[in-house]
């Protein structure tokens, strides 16, 4: 399976997301800049945390209209594993690849550090190795992870058991039902604010984040017919 982690101009968390996709799978990894407009060689697109464009606008809005994002498009139309962390999650929004929208934290306050989330649905190639209702400690770093949807969209998200992750035992920054990580209809395009890339080793604090993607390379050989062969 070959990675391809997106980097913009602000991305702050592109090295961050790379090493552990090198660390947790050992599979081929490598970064893309946002001008290029085919990913065809990629079976997993990765778009990371950061501040791209300096949050001009909104966060995400600019990079939304990025020639990558084009070809983004094309991928998820194509039922490629598409993540986006952070100002991914932001930008995937901005691009309409996903429902809702991120805000300002209800504090107005930037927030960092470790929370736990709940595992609304582990049905997804990028959660199948936890377990519904598990609490994982994962960080998150944003200053804008409030995310909101209009009610039409919300019980539509909820029918079609779109919110993957809530927040539990608190809510860092108001979002709409605890709601910290959804994905589209089709499955394949997720979108979470706290840091998976950063929780791969018990010495940062957890490695709760380690099995995100190792569920997502498990979801690639199962689809592909490929057997792992230690």
């Amino acid at each position: 399976m070959k990675s391809a982690v997106l980097v913009f101009p602000g991305s702050n968390c592109d090295i961050d997301m790379y090493k552990a996709v090198e660390d947790c799978l050992g599979e081929p990894v490598e970064y893309v800049w946002y001008t290029r407009n085919n990913l065809d060689e990629f079976d997993c697109i990765l778009l990371p945390g950061g501040f791209s464009y300096g949050d001009y606008l909104r966060p995400g809005a600019m990079a939304g209209m990025a020639p990558v994002l084009n070809a983004v498009r094309e991928a998820a139309e194509k039922g490629k594993l598409i993540m986006g962390v952070c100002n991914g999650f932001q930008i995937l929004t901005e691009a309409r690849l996903l429902p809702g929208a991120l805000r300002r934290n209800k504090s107005l306050k930037f927030r960092c550090e470790i929370v736990n989330l709940r595992v609304e649905n582990n049905k997804t190639p990028f959660t199948s190795q936890y377990e519904e209702g598990e609490i994982i400690r994962i960080p998150i770093a944003h200053g804008d992870g409030n995310y909101y949807c209009d009610e039409e969209t919300l019980r539509e998200m909820k029918a079609n058991h779109q919110v993957v992750f809530r927040y539990n035992g608190g809510n860092p920054n108001g979002s709409i039902e605890n709601i910290a990580g959804v994905i589209n209809k089709a499955g394949n395009v997720l979108g979470m604010m706290p840091h998976p890339e950063r929780a791969v080793h018990e010495w940062l604090g957890s490695a709760d984040g380690k099995r995100m993607f190792t569920s997502i390379l498990q979801s690639w050989r199962e689809k592909n017919g490929v057997t792992y062969r230690a």
